[in-house]
């Protein structure tokens, strides 16, 4: 498995009103996406392979509060993360 397989990476951002939210529900929270690894051939089956365990979550994402509860979550758990500020993302 190659090591970049290895390191869990991360988007940290706090999602925009979408056209239609009216309320101020979801503004001001802080969400932490998945990036989705390499994947690679398997040379014995040759089956598609990846060493994420969060690679067949699908969307799933985190929320908090306030960007630094993501980035100590983030840390804590050794990840790598980028934060997006001002961003469409997501």
């Amino acid at each position: 498995m190659p090591y970049s397989c290895n390191v869990v990476q991360v988007v940290i951002y706090s999602p925009a009103r979408t056209a239609t939210q009216q309320g101020s529900g979801k503004v001001g929270r802080w969400k932490i996406n998945f990036l989705s690894t390499q994947k690679w051939e398997n040379p014995l089956m040759g089956w598609t392979s990846t060493g994420d365990p969060y690679a067949h979550v699908g969307d799933s994402a985190l929320y908090f509060d306030n960007e630094e509860s993501a980035k100590e979550f983030a840390e804590r758990h050794g990840w790598e993360y980028v934060v997006c500020v001002n961003t469409i993302f997501g």
